[in-house]
């Protein structure tokens, strides 16, 4: 009986004193995710302190669009990154309010912003309360007022007379290490933001710690950029009006590639506004020839960027990576098709080389259809379930998961690491896919492969991108291989199947390296595991006399040990594209003929030991 009165649960009194209320800065700290989406360490472009960085910009994007301001200075020292625009600066009197007082703002009055880039009263007071030092100095016509704060609390502020210091705004915040316990500044992920914020907006000089980013094409520029050395099959076509900028050309690579944006905000996931740019492209280019091209053959090789400006979008999230908002595609859909359709007829050199590769896809459709007629039959006779995927409850392109985003599918070489994995993963929203050998060298390849070779066929169907993302049926792809040139090369060939077929994964940020640990040291008390030599030493001294296991592939570690290494504390490094012009030339190097040149680079380069 007194076993049985112990393990009874204690009775929680729920009351008027179980009731608790947070104010606005506080929920902000408590309930982070909602406000900036991940945490994270900077080591991806989505995390914290870049989105904390970029609501502090966005105001001063703001400014540009209202045609006040230039020129935007940042500006990093450590962790404490610093923002100044020479726009109109924020009324002196209701500064501390504007940094600190959710819904306090200008940008509810559209006659002072029309096409609002930020979080709509949250931005910036978000920024304030997950720093731990804020600070603000706004200058307005000869006066000025600074205030600091210290995690959302004000600490001190004051005012007065400056006539030498032009009006705009400074912002100057360091992200708390209470909430961003380890942080990383990628210089790359913050150059590449700024390039984008000059691509959307033609006429701005941003600049970063003395280096200027600028661009007078706009959205062509983009595509230039992003396209690199490899020549497109026409200049570009460039349309920008009052509320849309558009632009498109066709290169030949596979796929169709998008960089969509809503008021300056990158919109990494599309939404109504780039289905209806797609849709858009295709009628003005039948409109054009008179044909009924299919949507495959016309966008197929195409590369196209769209930015439009809205008075009150609607996201599918509040970090905004979708746009949901219904009511701008009839407008799209007329004006993009409009202007599509007189630069095809007013450029007829350009509309005959997109009409020649419109119409290469075609037959090369008609060709794979039977392949792909084929191959579906072959895997229908080997199973109804796609042979080696161990799948999962939850799926990415179910609209009702509420656990779509941990969705995961490890992709492992063989089936002793995926044994392991199976038996300690998560069953709700970890999928494992295990490889029967090394998959074949795709480059050079064309899209036949596919369907000809079974393992890139069920990879395919696994993840369910035949027909684009739109079936995607993991957020994460992650490869799994061992630390040793096998498993390299095992990881080069699956990253060269997805940059050639579909690129689109690795540029919207799908695919993953999983980090597993070299060593293994270990005394009585304590277990350390070590990703490198380094961290190895490092153990030994701490653990006197500890036992060094040197774990030689994943089918080494044991289910218990390996569910930490793809729980809570898993460690991925994501693929990330400088730009697509950088794609082709690292595949042909990587993975092409140059094989004298490439063992140079790899005796050159060598590593041996990560810190």
């Amino acid at each position: 009986m007194a076993r049985q009165a112990t393990a009874k649960k204690r009775e929680v009194v729920y009351d008027e004193s179980a009731i608790q209320t947070l104010d606005a800065l506080e929920h902000i700290r408590l309930r982070t995710g909602m406000y900036i989406g991940r945490v994270g360490d900077g080591s991806h472009p989505s995390d914290g302190i870049y989105v904390m960085l970029k609501e502090v910009i966005d105001n001063s994007i703001d400014e540009f669009i209202m045609g006040k301001g230039k020129r935007i200075e940042i500006k990093r020292e450590g962790d404490t990154l610093s923002v100044r625009d020479y726009g109109r600066g924020i009324p002196l009197g209701k500064v501390v309010e504007c940094v600190s007082q959710i819904n306090t703002g200008g940008k509810f009055n559209d006659d002072v912003f029309q096409f609002s880039v930020g979080l709509n009263g949250v931005g910036t007071k978000a920024v304030n309360a997950l720093s731990s030092e804020f600070e603000v100095i706004s200058t307005r016509e000869g006066k000025f007022k600074r205030a600091l704060f210290e995690r959302g609390q004000l600490i001190k502020q004051r005012g007065g007379s400056d006539e030498k210091t032009r009006s705009g705004t400074l912002v100057r915040f360091t992200p708390d290490p209470q909430i961003f316990e380890k942080i990383h500044w990628n210089e790359d992920f913050i150059e590449h933001r700024l390039r984008y914020y000059a691509y959307l907006n033609a006429g701005l000089a941003l600049s970063y710690n003395g280096r200027v980013h600028k661009s007078e094409a706009g959205l062509s520029d983009l595509l230039d950029a992003e396209i690199g050395d490899e020549q497109p099959l026409y200049e570009a076509m460039h349309w920008r009006g009052e509320r849309i900028e558009f632009a498109f050309t066709h290169t030949t690579s596979y796929g169709e590639t998008y960089f969509s944006f809503v008021n300056g905000q990158y919109t990494n996931d599309g939404g109504t506004h780039q289905s209806a740019f797609r849709e858009a492209v295709l009628k003005g280019v039948n409109d054009y020839a008179g044909k009924n091209f299919a949507g495959e053959d016309v966008r197929d090789g195409l590369i196209g960027a769209v930015a439009v400006r809205l008075k009150d979008p609607i996201f599918e999230s509040q970090t905004k990576n979708k746009l949901g908002s219904t009511e701008v595609r009839p407008w799209i859909l007329a004006e993009v098709k409009r202007e599509v359709s007189k630069w095809l007829h007013q450029n007829k050199a350009a509309a005959e080389k997109l009409l020649e590769k419109v119409k290469q896809n075609e037959r090369l459709r008609k060709e794979l259809s039977s392949i792909k007629k084929q191959a579906k039959e072959r895997a229908k006779r080997v199973a109804i379930r796609i042979p080696k995927l161990i799948d999962c409850k939850e799926h990415y392109d179910n609209p009702k998961s509420k656990r779509a985003e941990e969705t995961t599918v490890f992709i492992t070489e063989g089936d002793s690491a995926g044994g392991a994995m199976v038996q300690s993963r998560d069953v709700y929203t970890q999928a494992i896919f295990s490889l029967k050998g090394k998959p074949l060298n795709t480059y050079g390849h064309k899209r036949d492969a596919i369907y000809k070779n079974e393992e890139l066929y069920n990879i395919m169907r696994a993840l369910g991108i035949e027909d684009g993302l739109e079936g995607l049926r993991y957020n994460r792809v992650v490869i799994s291989t061992d630390a040793d040139v096998d498993g390299m090369h095992i990881r080069n060939l699956l990253l060269t199947y997805f940059l050639r077929y579909f690129e689109e994964l690795v540029t919207k940020g799908h695919v993953y390296i999983l980090e597993t640990p070299l060593f293994r040291v270990r005394n009585k008390k304590e277990t350390i595991y070590c990703y490198s030599e380094r961290e190895r030493d490092r153990a030994l001294k701490k653990l006197r006399g500890g036992e060094v296991t040197r774990f030689k592939g994943l089918g080494e570690i044991s289910p218990k040990e390996f569910e930490q290494f793809i729980g809570k504390d898993m460690r991925l490094v994501a693929i990330t594209v400088k730009n697509m012009g950088e794609i082709s030339k690292t595949l042909e190097f990587l993975m092409g003929k140059n094989t004298p040149e490439r063992k140079a680079f790899i005796v050159e380069n060598l590593i041996t030991d990560v810190a």
